[in-house]
């Protein structure tokens, strides 16, 4: 039995789980890049003498605790996952060497049942793989669209709040943003805002 069969990939592990992480920083930069321009006053016809400003949405998510704290978690699961993923691999791969080294001592009908029972747990163990990098996946689904409508929620009574018209976001090399004043710069505003907000949910 060639033992290379059962010997599950490292890269394609990793890819798996920590990809997850990787499109769920892509991800949630992307959900609060687009937040600004998609609250209900984005569609709004603004006249020349209406107030616009812009919120830098890279210093939006480096400050804004509720997205730290959520990447940290999200870090220390998809770790987690990897742990308990190596440990089954290990765990497997042990068995499958202790098979090899006493295979030829085997009748072959023994031989053919510890084969059927090692494929069927190779399989086991992919199935396991794709599931928890699922389950991570949902996971950062569910957050990112939280993450999404705490920003957009807060923008709207921010907005409402200072009589602005539109809110736009900035994002260096990714924005259609080619030029701003400073003084409609609102990110320290709203960063601010939304840290006060959330420490205040968490009491």
């Amino acid at each position: 039995m060639n033992r290379t069969s059962f010997k599950l990939s490292t890269l394609a592990t990793a890819v798996a789980l920590v990809s997850v992480l990787a499109s769920c920083q892509s991800k949630d930069n992307k959900a609060a890049t687009d937040t600004a321009v998609k609250t209900d006053v984005a569609t709004t016809t603004v006249k020349a003498n209406e107030p616009i400003v812009y919120v830098n949405s890279d210093s939006l998510l480096t400050k804004y605790q509720y997205f730290k704290d959520l990447k940290t978690k999200l870090d220390a699961k998809s770790k987690a996952a990897q742990t308990d993923l190596a440990a089954k691999q290990q765990a497997f791969q042990r068995e499958v060497a202790q098979y090899q080294q006493t295979q030829n001592t085997l009748p072959a009908d023994q031989r053919a049942t510890t084969e059927q029972r090692l494929a069927r747990k190779q399989q086991e163990l992919q199935t396991y793989q794709q599931n928890a990098g699922a389950a991570l996946q949902n996971e950062q689904g569910a957050e990112q669209e939280k993450l999404y409508n705490k920003i957009a929620d807060y923008l709207k009574i921010y907005a409402k709040g200072k009589g602005y018209k539109m809110v736009l976001t900035y994002q260096k090399g990714n924005s259609a943003i080619l030029f701003a004043d400073a003084s409609l710069d609102v990110t320290s505003e709203v960063i601010t805002g939304l840290n006060e907000g959330y420490k205040a949910d968490k009491k």
